[in-house]
């Protein structure tokens, strides 16, 4: 199996070891683009693969900081109360470049950014960029993905 996902498409596609598409779902990667350094809020393009799964039998809407529960449980009320909160829900794909010196090491790290696939709120508008360098996706599409895919899957990120 591997992941594609389309910025231009803003989707993310689940494929077979045939290369069939087992899946696609609507993801919101950063609303600055894409772009590879380190601060500039943007979504990293290349090959990558899936360093961490995180977040495994939490509740869905479970709000996490630094990679962490909070003991929080997403709601529009809590929204409300935190209007600035970057929202990371449900699970985390933490994501790894491939790349040496384009998406790997240095200023360029896509780990060392903290770049995840991650779940949002469900007022969050798939289909559009949105983020400040992550890909998000609806929580029940990840929570399907979180449970099909393993550790060191192959992700391309494409513009």
């Amino acid at each position: 199996m591997k992941i594609n996902i389309s910025i231009p498409k803003q989707q993310l596609v689940l494929l077979g070891d045939d290369d069939g598409v087992i899946q696609q779902y609507s993801i919101s990667s950063a609303k600055n683009g894409v772009g590879q350094e380190n601060g500039s809020f943007c979504t990293p393009l290349g090959k990558h693969i899936i360093r961490a799964k995180i977040g495994h039998s939490q509740p869905i809407n479970t709000v996490f900081i630094r990679r962490r529960p909070t003991g929080e449980i997403y709601s529009p009320a809590l929204g409300e109360q935190f209007p600035k909160r970057d929202w990371i829900l449900t699970r985390i794909l933490w994501l790894s470049g491939c790349e040496p010196g384009f998406n790997r090491l240095g200023s360029v790290d896509t780990m060392r950014r903290y770049v995840y696939i991650h779940g949002s709120p469900d007022s969050v508008e798939m289909g559009m960029p949105g983020s400040i360098g992550c890909i998000r996706m609806r929580n029940i599409d990840l929570l399907e993905l979180f449970d099909q895919i393993h550790v060191g899957i192959q992700v391309d990120i494409q513009n």
